[in-house]
């Protein structure tokens, strides 16, 4: 997809301070230094846009991005860095639980893993916590360029057996310094988009039309 616009919105703290426009909304998830900063600016063309902060777990809200008037990135905090206090964490946990479970903007999730090695404990907490709530889930394994490509199916394979990976979940690899993955995950955003209008359409088709009455049924 051709990038024609992108700029960030917002730094939200709650639901009061999210947008109210109705856009599409993808989350973005993953550990500390997994790379989401530098993947949303090669996303979105824009160097330097998502900041990359030296000091990991600095993140403490949800940062909006929008993209060509069309959708927002929903930069959610880093997960798994021990230096961040416990109160902390613990404000992310309920703001990211509230908005995973309510927010109805929300189409699916980017979680980033890092390629190099097998998911966390935390990255397969996180996914778990995706499925039973059940929202859809791309995960990206970022870092490409740091192995060798004839590496990429071994590693990945990985994991898809760590995190236990359900059908219809897809992986991406993808990297920030040669733009591997890039249009790959463009085309499946705009998938998945599509989709989700379709889906809404038949809804909105079905609800539409008036139940038959009791005479017309017999």
């Amino acid at each position: 997809m051709k990038v024609t616009s992108s700029e960030f919105v917002i730094s939200a703290v709650g639901p009061k301070q999210y947008p109210e426009d109705g856009l599409h909304e993808i989350a973005l998830v993953g550990r500390s230094n997994v790379g989401k900063s530098s993947l949303l600016n090669k996303m979105m063309n824009r160097k330097g846009l998502a900041r990359i902060s030296s000091r990991p777990g600095k993140t403490q809200t949800l940062n909006y991005f929008r993209v060509n008037q069309m959708l927002y990135f929903v930069d959610f905090p880093g997960y798994g860095y021990a230096k961040v206090a416990k109160t902390i964490k613990e404000q992310w946990g309920k703001m990211i639980e509230g908005y995973l479970k309510n927010r109805e903007q929300l189409r699916f999730v980017i979680q980033l893993v890092d390629i190099r090695h097998a998911p966390s404990k935390d990255d397969v907490a996180m996914y778990d916590w995706c499925k039973q709530i059940g929202i859809p889930t791309v995960i990206v394994a970022t870092k490409g360029d740091k192995i060798a490509r004839g590496r990429w199916l071994q590693h990945t394979k990985i994991i898809r057996q760590t995190l236990n990976m359900r059908g219809g979940d897809t992986i991406i690899v993808f990297s920030s310094e040669t733009g591997q993955g890039k249009d790959e995950l463009w085309g499946e955003i705009m998938r998945r988009l599509r989709e989700s209008n379709e889906s809404a359409q038949e809804a909105g088709a079905a609800a539409s039309v008036p139940a038959a009455t009791s005479s017309e049924s017999e």
